[in-house]
């Protein structure tokens, strides 16, 4: 009777990873009907995409654990940004590239093909800064990355993120990068990553993968 229930139990994950990823090359197929995202028309399109696409809890899983994330409504072009680059697998073939101890962890970007091929599609287009009185650099707070020099209307860079992971917050950042989320579970599992061996550049010594799934 348990070996029944253990087959039966496999067969049912099995059964929902292939719905899983029917869902998913579903989506992508549907995006990619009316795509045309790029540096030119980037507040436009992501502004329709996130009508049509309203969700804002997602799930970042690792082998350390999962990280589930709020997104924020008021924030809407990164919001929409973020959820636009999961449907489309971006995530999952990135990996968190900067662990900065009792700092931050960093993620989404990687040397793998198809993680480059996206950037160059878009043309590495950039998003404004949406900054709020009350979205700041607290402890989880998901933000997203951006270059400093060079840079003075302070636009993010859509494909890579952090999370604060020091308890005191990081709030020397706030109205410098945009806040766009938080954690809500996983504490745990950012604490993990952030002890992990790192080299001088603070770039883990082995890759710390990961795959973002929508959850609502």
């Amino acid at each position: 009777m348990l070996s029944f229930q253990c087959k039966m139990e496999k067969q049912q994950t099995k059964t929902n990873t292939l719905i899983e990823k029917k869902k998913n090359k579903l989506q992508k197929q549907q995006i990619k009907k009316w795509d045309s995202l790029n540096r030119h028309n980037t507040n436009a399109f992501l502004t329709e995409f996130g009508k049509q696409n309203q969700e804002t809890l997602v799930r970042i899983k690792t082998d350390f654990g999962d990280i589930k994330i709020q997104l924020y409504k008021d924030v809407p072009i990164h919001r929409a940004n973020f959820i636009f680059l999961t449907k489309i697998g971006y995530f999952d073939t990135t990996v968190f590239y900067r662990v900065a101890k009792n700092f931050v962890i960093q993620g989404g970007n990687s040397d793998e093909m198809y993680t480059q091929k996206v950037r160059r599609k878009y043309g590495n287009y950039l998003l404004k800064p949406e900054f709020r009185k009350n979205r700041t650099h607290k402890y989880g707070a998901l933000a997203a990355a951006r270059q400093w020099e060079h840079n003075p209307h302070k636009l993010s860079s859509p494909f890579e993120f952090y999370m604060v992971q020091n308890k005191n917050g990081a709030h020397h950042l706030d109205h410098e990068h945009t806040v766009f989320g938080e954690v809500i579970s996983g504490f745990n599992t950012m604490k993990k990553i952030s002890k992990i061996k790192v080299g001088i550049d603070e770039w883990p010594v082995e890759d710390v993968k990961m795959t973002i799934e929508i959850l609502d």
